[in-house]
């Protein structure tokens, strides 16, 4: 059921993003259309704008050839393409097709979409997992921090969560916790389109009606008023158990239809006027607190941040609509563009005195967070890419040794933090309790629960790439050279 509802899926979103091409092409069966490597290489070209090369036959050789181009292109992207290979794809196997089309889809369509959310759902806090600067310009370490306590991948799909909680927060009793169960009754479905266009949606009537009638009512409505492809049917979403990526694949489309609405220029640059005003309140606000905080206690340091941050985020709510919209720098005005500098420019404050508090941290505590943040940037770091196999062999291999070594302090470490005694010579605490349990919960949460996955990850990685450096060399003795002495060359070579 997961694997037919994936392919009529993933399908018909290939067949709407490929209408776009000219001319349009079009997928009738996935498993079978995808073999020869055209259409896959259609799709990445409208994806990416990008003119990709192509070998323009159908045999064997230019089929391969083909999917191989489209395959070199996303690892060029950075993306992990596990378990795909040119010879799974070519004879079609299911799993292999729906996890490489899923891996584009997710790459090119949620987390692009994502992406324009992170400003909203990853503020810089005193968590140090959710620290973030949201300009391009950023440093490497401050961009790694936005990503500590979970890769990408699974922010952006909180993200998108969330985004569809906001959406259907504004109607009570819609409850969404997941893309699985949580869309089965279709309200979601309708409260996005409600808060999207009001009007076009009766909640109170949808409520009294069927999981079945509400989906197909959504569906439709999505499809006649919003004009977003029906990739969906209802009898896909009201079972047991449905597709998460089929649904994630479908909301998505909601959110990018969100970002199409039109906004009058007028409206825009009152809006970004507030805003800026709001940025430059802050930004006082903020250096006040240091002058006031200069010869205060770590524990004070930290407690009036803390206080600090919390009415920061809550002030920030009414402008974020603004500092999120049109995330592209050729499309930001003159004001707008001033804005996105004094907000980068906060930011990058803010995360800036993060990181002085924590070389404040009272001994042992400043090398336990030191420890932390060392293995918490190795985690999100990129893995190496499997393109060139004997350099990520070496690189894999000095990874597990940093890695292991890292982890050989873990036990120390946590006796320490669970043995430490908040209180000075005077009975005052050090440090604010809220700062020690969110150490130990990065260090239980980030930590011990991913060692072993992390190291499963690298030792994986290795083994991938010692296979593909052993498959390059077959593949060279699998070639015809037609003379004794080129073959004799190539042994003494090997």
């Amino acid at each position: 059921q997961r694997e037919f509802t994936q392919k009529k899926t993933f399908t018909s979103w290939i067949n709407s993003i490929l209408a776009k091409r000219k001319p349009p092409s079009v997928i009738s069966d996935l498993y079978t259309d995808i073999q020869q490597g055209h259409l896959l290489l259609d799709l990445l070209e409208v994806l990416s704008g990008q003119h990709l090369p192509r070998e323009k036959g159908l045999n064997t050789f230019q089929c391969r050839s083909n999917i191989e181009n489209a395959l070199t292109f996303l690892k060029s992207r950075s993306l992990k393409l596990i378990n795909i290979h040119v010879a799974d794809v070519i004879e079609g196997k299911p799993s292999i097709v729906l996890g490489l089309i899923w891996t584009i889809i997710f790459h090119f369509h949620i987390e692009e979409l994502a992406r324009t959310l992170a400003c909203t759902y990853n503020q810089p806090s005193f968590d140090c997992s959710s620290a973030v600067d949201s300009s391009p310009k950023a440093s490497r370490s401050a961009k790694k921090s936005a990503k500590i306590k979970e890769r990408w991948k699974i922010s952006a799909t909180k993200a998108l969560l969330l985004w569809v909680k906001e959406q259907c927060s504004l109607h009570s009793s819609i409850n969404v916790t997941d893309f699985k169960s949580s869309w089965r009754s279709g309200l979601p479905f309708l409260a996005i389109i409600q808060t999207l266009q009001p009007g076009l949606v009766d909640l109170e009537k949808a409520k009294s009606r069927s999981n079945k009638e509400n989906l197909k009512e959504a569906f439709r409505i999505a499809e006649l008023e919003l004009n977003i492809p029906r990739l969906l049917e209802p009898e896909d979403v009201d079972i047991m158990n449905p597709d998460e990526k089929s649904i994630m694949t479908y909301v998505a489309q909601f959110l990018q239809y969100s970002r199409n609405l039109p906004e009058s220029e007028e409206d825009m640059q009152e809006k970004v006027r507030e805003a800026v005003s709001w940025l430059a309140a802050q930004e006082k606000k903020f250096t006040k607190l240091l002058i006031d905080t200069e010869n205060e206690t770590y524990y004070q340091k930290y407690k009036e941040m803390m206080s600090f941050m919390e009415a920061f985020h809550e002030e920030k709510k009414p402008f974020l609509p603004v500092l999120l919209s049109k995330r592209s720098e050729t499309e930001l005005s003159e004001s707008q563009q001033q804005m996105r500098e004094e907000w980068d420019k906060l930011i990058s404050q803010i995360n800036e005195w993060k990181a002085k508090l924590d070389q404040m941290l009272p001994s042992p505590l400043d090398g336990i967070e030191a420890w932390l943040q060392e293995v918490e940037h190795l985690q999100v770091e990129d893995l190496p890419d499997l393109q060139d196999p004997f350099k990520a062999m070496f690189v894999f291999r000095e990874i597990i040794v940093i890695f292991k070594g890292l982890m050989d302090c873990f036990d120390s470490h946590l006796d320490t933090l669970q043995s430490f005694k908040n209180q000075d010579e005077k009975n005052m605490p050090l440090v604010l309790p809220e700062k020690l349990e969110e150490m130990k919960r990065r260090l239980f949460s980030n930590i011990c629960f991913t060692n072993s996955n992390t190291f499963l990850e690298y030792h994986y990685g290795l083994c991938s790439a010692i296979a593909n450096e052993v498959m390059l060399k077959l593949n060279i003795c699998d070639m015809k050279y037609g003379t004794k002495e080129s073959v004799e060359s190539l042994l003494e070579n090997w």
